[in-house]
């Protein structure tokens, strides 16, 4: 067995086209680190609907130029197989460690085996790729990001000529392609032959960030922004000047791409004390808003004053208040959602006279929705502009709340208010999430197993109506690992995380709400509910 994985170590070695991996690993080769390198070697990064995404380093089980190489060439098999010889791939990449490597490693593969490849002139935000696909009319396009993952992570997405991201078959069938590449020496790479952009495309994407805006609609809240050490800050502080918005405040600190994000411990918004900077920034300046992108800025967080203190909104609050701004201003269309997210826009869609959808988690299906005018999911992710970006859009999204909020500023109101006006006429629909971040993966598939042979029947004294188990699928779903139950004023969606070692579980209530004057009780009530829940819940699962 220890031969065997020497062997099998020196074999990867001898093929590795980095320097830097190939020291990593002839060290640990050296050292006859067995624990190591088995955990190296234990499979491979799998290809899946998330594309690849895993911790930098030398072997098939991490993110390195071998493994992004032959994913390349398994997309590039496809795109053959497919019809598209000689199409156009858009390549795309932010400002992680290896991130340009990998898109001219991508570019070189795509090159040499007959499609047409262009890489975008610098590390850009993630929509502005998905725009160029669309844009540039390409076959598909490679997005090299790990979004809001720890620094030692990169990723790789993929999307197809529609500019969304790949779903089911298609991502089997690209995992195959790659699984069926014997060796890198079997992959042409030539020196060039490919395209580097020049600003025209980022220019395009910058005219049409200008439609999301209403003619003539106020432009004057003031915010602060961070770009969370990512690619944000250029491209947002310029959609905002074309808008003739106030100029954003910058947190400095955080202000330049950095692929060690010093810091913050994790470059996600979400996280605990990744808003610190831009609190304390907004102490100082008395803004209306404070805007956030994630490290690749397809996310936007959005933080408010309520009672003297900044508070960052959940990504379902965010996310109805741009939903009742676009019916307020004539939207028409299907609105969209993953299952995790608050049944409130359905609620919202309804009562306006709109389709309404809900699909699973990720913007690969949201994006896919028929007649799509607005998606948006709970994790920070909104798309506003369908047509011109199929993927959430943190840049086009941030326009957006701050035209909202300028329109309430000229009212004499906040934010805030509007969300109380909603919670008013469609009941008060307070969400949380338990998230358990693991180091060992078995513990989450046991509390799913647990959450399964032993499922609960009540949760915070309120009964389970319905327990679906999502892995069966339903009449509109497809599969997923995910359970959903259904309470009396509730709801709850456990599913492990599709990009980090999580297990995810989405919470709801819903109160109902006569006047503002019964707002603060309701509250009270539905902090209550979910803490009740949240407790049931982790002693059912065992975590």
């Amino acid at each position: 067995m220890h031969a065997e994985l020497i062997a099998q170590a020196n074999a990867w070695l001898a093929e590795d086209p980095d320097a830097e991996t190939r020291d990593e690993l002839a060290k640990l080769i050296a050292a006859g680190d067995l624990t190591e390198l088995a955990a190296r070697f234990s499979g491979t990064l799998q290809f899946g609907t998330a594309g690849l995404r895993g911790e930098l380093g030398a072997g098939p089980m991490r993110m390195n130029r071998s493994v992004v190489i032959r994913a390349a060439a398994g997309l590039a098999a496809y795109l053959r197989t497919g019809g598209h010889t000689g199409g156009l791939v858009v390549i795309g990449y932010d400002a992680r460690h290896k991130s340009a490597d990998f898109a001219r490693d991508t570019a070189a593969v795509m090159t040499g085996a007959g499609l047409r490849a262009v890489v975008l002139p610098r590390p850009l935000p993630t929509p502005v790729l998905a725009f160029a696909i669309r844009h540039l009319g390409a076959v598909a396009g490679v997005e090299v990001t790990a979004s809001h993952n720890p620094p030692r992570d990169n990723g790789y997405k993929v999307y197809l000529g529609d500019g969304s991201q790949i779903v089911p078959p298609a991502d089997a069938e690209i995992a195959a392609e790659i699984d069926a590449i014997a060796s890198l020496d079997d992959v042409p790479r030539p020196e060039n032959g490919w395209e580097t952009l020049d600003d025209a495309v980022l220019d395009a994407y910058l005219a049409r960030t200008d439609a999301v805006l209403a003619a003539g609609s106020p432009r004057t809240a003031r915010t602060v922004y961070t770009a969370m050490h990512g690619v944000g800050k250029d491209v947002l502080l310029a959609a905002f000047d074309r808008a003739g918005f106030p100029e954003p405040v910058v947190v400095v600190e955080q202000a330049e791409p950095d692929p060690d994000f010093p810091t913050v411990a994790f470059p996600n918004p979400e996280e605990p004390g990744a808003m610190d900077l831009a609190f304390a920034k907004a102490s100082e300046t008395d803004p209306d808003l404070i805007i956030a992108n994630d490290p690749d800025a397809d996310r936007c967080a959005v933080a408010v004053q309520d009672g003297g203190e900044w508070r960052m909104l959940r990504g379902d609050e965010v996310g109805a208040l741009l939903a009742a701004h676009l019916v307020r201003r004539g939207a028409r269309g299907t609105f969209a959602e993953s299952i995790v997210s608050s049944s409130l826009l359905g609620r919202i869609a309804e009562k306006a006279g709109l389709a309404y959808e809900e699909t699973l988690t990720g913007f690969k299906w949201i994006a896919r929705v028929e007649g799509l005018r607005y998606g948006y999911e709970e994790a920070l992710g909104y798309c506003v502009d369908p047509d011109g970006v199929r993927d959430k859009d943190g840049i086009t999204a941030a326009l957006l709340i701050t035209e909202l909020a300028s329109e309430l500023k000229e009212q004499g109101r906040t934010l805030l208010d509007l969300l109380d006006d909603l919670a008013v006429e469609h009941g008060l629909h307070a969400t949380d999430q338990l998230a358990v971040r693991v180091k060992d993966l078995s513990v989450i598939a046991d509390a799913m197993r647990r959450l399964r042979e032993q499922p609960p029947t009540a949760l915070a004294g309120l009964a389970i109506i319905r327990a679906e188990d999502l892995t069966q699928g339903t009449d509109k779903l497809p599969p997923t690992d995910g359970l959903r139950y259904t309470l009396e004023g509730a709801r709850v969606i456990v599913r492990p995380s599709g990009t980090e070692p999580k297990l995810k579980c989405y919470l709801e209530v819903v109160v109902p709400v006569a006047t503002h004057a019964d707002l603060p009780t309701a509250r009270t009530k539905a902090s209550e509910l979910l803490a009740a829940i949240k407790g049931d819940l982790s002693a059912a699962a065992g975590i």
